[in-house]
């Protein structure tokens, strides 16, 4: 299935988070830090809120986000 990731398209496998699909894309970046350092998920089960990212126009956390066909995700700056 596809997802936009930054409005590029990106082949995922069907019941992946997304969390899981960026990190199979080769840059898991979810985010900017206040600093300007790039965040990843840590935790995987969204207690530590890295993976926050704008998932069809919503901040949402992408650990426990489902990819679904034609799903927009963007990285929070």
């Amino acid at each position: 299935m596809i997802i936009y990731l930054d409005h590029q398209p990106l082949a995922v496998r069907e019941g992946l988070s997304v969390a899981a699909a960026l990190a199979g894309s080769g840059d898991e970046r979810t985010r900017t830090s206040c600093t300007g350092q790039p965040r990843a998920p840590f935790c995987g089960m969204g207690v530590c809120q890295e993976c926050r990212m704008t998932i069809d126009g919503r901040r949402q956390l992408a650990c426990q986000t489902l990819c679904r066909e034609g799903l927009h995700v963007e990285r929070t700056p």
